[in-house]
């Protein structure tokens, strides 16, 4: 699977929260579906566990900006949740 193709399907078909703080209140309010986190995500609780709160923690492979980059954004990207995916395959990724 294309993850950032998967990234931007998701973002423009579905639903996603940007940022730490509303990954964080997302997971705790139980609405994502899956997490993804980049390696350099200033939250470690975020990045400790494959799961968060019983929720898939993706942990993306690159930096907050490779992240941005990958969801078509002009702006670092740390962490993020997927509450709908939309039309994207992206909640068959598996966490790492």
């Amino acid at each position: 699977m294309d993850l950032a193709h998967a990234l931007k399907l998701a973002l423009q078909t579905g639903k996603v929260r940007l940022g730490v703080t509303e990954t964080l209140a997302a997971a705790k309010a139980r609405q994502a579906k899956l997490l993804v986190v980049s390696t350099s995500c200033p939250d470690k609780t975020l990045t400790a566990n494959p799961k968060y709160d019983r929720i898939p923690v993706y942990q993306y492979p690159g930096t907050a900006i490779e992240l941005g980059a990958a969801c078509g954004k002009p702006f670092p990207i740390s962490a993020l949740a997927v509450l709908d995916p939309g039309s994207s395959a992206i909640l068959s990724l598996e966490p790492r």
